[in-house]
């Protein structure tokens, strides 16, 4: 029994002395990182040149389908509540009227009846169920500031709400909120902004009316008639309505495009609870807190009746909007054609879904104990949403962190100096990466400025996947192109495989780092590196062995790559996000800012990302001189096809239009002396272009418009001496205005000072009344050391815009009276101001978009000789300016 029990120590001795410890091992491979190689390293740890092009390019391509594949399937199952062509043709009713503009018969009375009619058959055929239905019609006045734009003031009188409380017959305290509207912006018909979500809501209140189990609580249907005018509506009746007392929470249905699947991008503020009933509840999901940040930073320019009900109600919701081809929203193209049933059979089964789930929920009636703390969402493909608390996601990232650090902090730690050698190399990596990404982007942004200089910004408006070739070419050739240099020149005698393993750990190192940085920040987007460092990561220590065994070989290159597959999916489906946003809106972002720098810094951005565990290859790769070369010739031919004009930005092709955006007012400026006198007076064609081609491409078409007639701000004019409908002069300072025959609307405005006197506080207080159309803007201009001390708008306290005028932007509905406003102004201190210049500039603008007076021959004439490629939005419009 003992010599068997010797045999048996002897041998497990012997077994110990074969199997070194692993910590020795990977000192040894770190220490022959930096060795000298005395021979060729081993071509079967390495990867061809083009078998790294066929993994990587075929990876890409392979996600990228799947992306694609993923938003275009709108419905996978419907549960058949929701009746989509009912819809359908509450839609095609709505617009058949054309543009809705606020106070014009097609909004306040056609499509008001229309509205009122339907809600009546509803109730009609309900009534003898558990529900009960009460119609109001609510026409608020009112007044609000808000900073959105670089800050203005609003006023509204007499818009039209119709809201519809369903509830159950024993009655209800908690009532959702649904919010839609149903007016439209001028010229446009306005299917998918937003009578494709009133007409969604009609047909959710048949559902809900038409249920044979009563609801818990109940729910208010608004149909608000004045969002376009800046959130009108839906201030008059959060603030005003005596059914907003009982709204615990709502949700919003709008547009940023036209059709394709809706996104929740706004929740809260805070009250995670709504999510987790999104999460429950939507049969489609299709939802991220990454498009939530990215909003509420304010970095996409528009807003929604979100803000209203969250800042001047105190009530939490969910924003939902359609958001692809951004191209037409807002033009003559938004037809109801253009939306596919799909579009609002999905859209319908999320709303009736969440609807109900939340008002048969008990946590509408007592939301207190779910009302603190965010959430992290996003969901995956639009098969599910993941969601869980951002105090949950906070204890994640950090566990990440530190999984992080201990992988890393392992071979910092390793004895014999090989840890010191390695923690230096490490650094040295992670500043070449980091300079090859500013170096990059730098590259990139020359090209860009070069195509602007040449005449050819936003060749890719039309042709996306032009832009792609061209920037992300030189993108991803400049990364390249740096780290062969790195390797052949600054690495030349180190071990490939040890060079393809310390860049994975830069990779990893900068993701953490991003990770920290937004989870100290507490940005709920944390969770995207944090999937940046959790996959690769795992992947990377399954893999470690047979790495080392036997380098890039096929079965390990495979591996990895999959181990990518859950992180590189969801970044691709948030580059496409981006793109499907941002390239649209740079056609109507003015003409100040260069939109080829904006999406090439996009471009740059997503080509790092994508790179980043891509670096692995590079130094895995025999060779990448014939993919440089490659990339050298793409670049050089698409550059040369851009120089020569073969990408026009636009189109008029009817399936895909790109049209360009143009603002065209008939106007006549009337500027009057201190004494009230006429002291001069114009008239022409004012147009303006929303984006940074300016008339380059219309003066062929229409020679009259060209650099001749460019105007310049007048400074000492209320906002620059021009009818601005919006305060957006910073956004569009290039203007044109074609000398016209002075307009004559039959109902012209009728404006008057009805008194003047100066308080006791030494203030001059004046009051004034005013008669006009719908539409009409107020600017405020104090002269030098005058100042606004109170007005009649908003809370009393005057706000100025970014350049220091003061913007009023004025709409009224049906049979308003006159518009009597006033505002004390503080006269300047120093005795040696001039009486000859007076207080203020005080000019109002009048805006006809609905009417006969919305044309005059002159304005058609011209319309006439727009390309077909154009969108010219137009109106008639008049300027008056007065000294007191």
């Amino acid at each position: 029994m003992e010599r068997d029990s010797a045999v048996r120590r002897i041998r497990a001795q012997q077994n110990q002395q074969k199997q070194p410890d692993s910590r020795d091992d990977e000192a040894a491979a770190l220490n022959g990182f930096r060795s000298r190689k005395h021979k060729p390293e081993v071509s079967a740890q390495l990867l061809g040149e083009s078998s790294a092009v066929i993994l990587l390019l075929g990876f890409v391509c392979l996600l990228w389908v799947l992306v694609l594949i993923s938003v275009q399937q709108l419905i996978i199952s419907s549960s058949g509540q929701f009746n989509s062509v009912r819809a359908r043709k509450h839609l095609e009713r709505i617009t058949s009227v054309g543009p809705r503009t606020v106070g014009s018969p097609e909004n306040e009375i056609t499509t008001v009846n229309y509205l009122l009619d339907q809600i009546e058959q509803i109730r009609s055929v309900t009534k003898t169920g558990p529900h009960s239905i009460t119609v109001d019609v609510q026409r608020p006045t009112g007044s609000f500031s808000i900073d959105f734009l670089g800050g203005f003031t609003s006023y509204y009188d007499r818009v039209t709400n119709i809201a519809v409380k369903l509830e159950p017959k024993t009655s209800a305290q908690h009532f959702m909120l649904a919010n839609c509207h149903f007016d439209s912006v001028a010229n446009s018909p306005g299917a998918s902004d937003d009578a494709v979500s009133c007409s969604v809501m009609l047909e959710v209140l048949h559902s809900l009316a038409n249920l044979s189990t009563p609801l818990k609580h109940g729910v208010i249907f608004l149909f608000n008639g004045a969002e376009e005018n800046i959130l009108q509506a839906s201030h008059g009746f959060i603030t005003q309505h005596p059914w907003a007392q009982q709204v615990r929470a709502f949700v919003n249905l709008e547009a940023a495009g036209v059709g394709g699947k809706e996104v929740v991008f706004q929740t809260g503020p805070e009250n995670p609870w709504l999510v987790q009933a999104y999460v429950r509840a939507a049969i489609h999901p299709f939802a991220s807190v990454v498009g939530q940040e990215v909003f509420q930073s304010g970095v996409i320019p528009s807003d929604t009746d979100f803000r209203i009900y969250r800042d001047f109600g105190n009530i939490p919701g969910i924003d939902l909007a359609f958001i692809e081809n951004g191209f037409i929203y807002h033009t003559k193209y938004d037809t109801p054609e253009r939306i596919h049933t799909d579009s609002i059979q999905r859209a319908g089964d999320n709303i009736l879904s969440l609807l109900k789930h939340l008002v048969m929920s008990d946590d509408l009636a007592d939301s207190s104990q779910y009302r603190h703390g965010n959430m992290v969402f996003f969901d995956l493909l639009g098969v599910t949403v993941v969601a869980y608390p951002a105090r949950v996601g906070t204890i994640i990232n950090y566990m990440a962190a530190v999984a992080t650090a201990i992988y890393l902090g392992k071979k910092c730690m390793l004895t014999s100096n090989v840890g010191g050698r390695y923690t230096r190399d490490l650094a040295c990596a992670a500043c070449l990466v980091v300079l090859s990404w500013f170096v990059t982007l730098l590259t990139v942004l020359i090209v860009a400025l070069l195509v602007t200089l040449t005449g050819r910004s936003m060749f890719w408006y039309t042709h996306f996947y032009a832009a792609v070739c061209l920037y992300g070419s030189v993108a991803v050739g400049k990364i390249l192109l740096i780290h062969t240099l790195a390797k052949n020149l600054y690495y030349g005698s180190v071990s490939r495989v040890g060079l393809a393993d310390l860049f994975f750990d830069v990779s990893l190192l900068l993701w953490c780092c991003v990770l920290l940085f937004l989870t100290q920040r507490g940005l709920c987007s944390a969770y995207v590196p944090m999937m940046m460092v959790v996959f690769p990561l795992a992947s990377k220590l399954l893999l470690r062995k047979h790495f080392r065994a036997r380098g890039a070989s096929l079965q390990y290159s495979v591996l990895y790559l999959m181990g990518l597959t859950v992180p590189y999916i969801h970044i691709m489906f948030l580059i496409w996000v981006v793109f499907e946003i941002f390239t649209p809106i740079l056609g109507r972002s003015g003409t100040e800012i260069p939109p080829d720098v904006i999406l090439a810094s996009i471009v740059t951005l997503a080509t790092v990302i994508l790179s980043s565990y891509f670096m692995h290859f590079i130094y895995l790769s025999r060779s990448t001189k014939r993919i440089l070369a490659g990339l050298g010739l793409a670049f050089t031919v698409m550059f040369v096809l851009v120089c020569c004009g073969l990408f026009f930005p636009y189109s008029a092709d009817p399936s895909s239009p790109r049209p360009k955006r143009v603002f065209v007012q008939h106007t006549t400026r009337r500027i009057h002396a201190l004494d009230g006198s006429l002291q001069s007076s114009d008239s022409g064609l004012w147009i303006n272009s929303l984006d940074y081609t300016g008339m380059q491409h219309i003066t062929p078409h229409i020679p009259q418009i060209n650099d001749s007639i460019r105007m310049r701000c007048q400074d000492q004019m209320p906002y620059c001496g021009f009818p601005w409908f919006l305060p957006v002069k910073f956004l569009v300072k290039k203007n044109w205005y074609l000398p016209a025959p002075e307009v004559s609307p039959e109902a012209p405005l009728e404006f008057q000072l009805l008194s003047r006197e100066e308080t006791e506080w030494g203030s001059v207080k004046m009051t004034f009344e005013v008669k006009g159309p719908t539409h009409m803007s107020l600017y405020l201009l104090p002269h030098a050391g005058a100042s606004l001390s109170g007005w009649s708008f908003g809370d009393g306290t005057p706000q100025f815009d970014l350049s220091g005028e003061y913007f009023i932007f004025y709409s009224h509905g049906l049979d308003a009276p006159a518009w009597n406003f006033w505002f004390e102004i503080q006269p300047p201190k120093s005795s040696d101001a001039s009486p000859d210049e007076g207080l203020i500039s005080l000019a109002i603008s009048t805006h006809y978009f609905s009417g006969p007076d919305r044309r005059s021959e002159q304005l058609e004439s011209l319309l006439k000789r727009f390309p077909d490629w154009a969108f010219p939005s137009s109106w008639i419009s008049t300027y008056h300016m007065y000294r007191y």
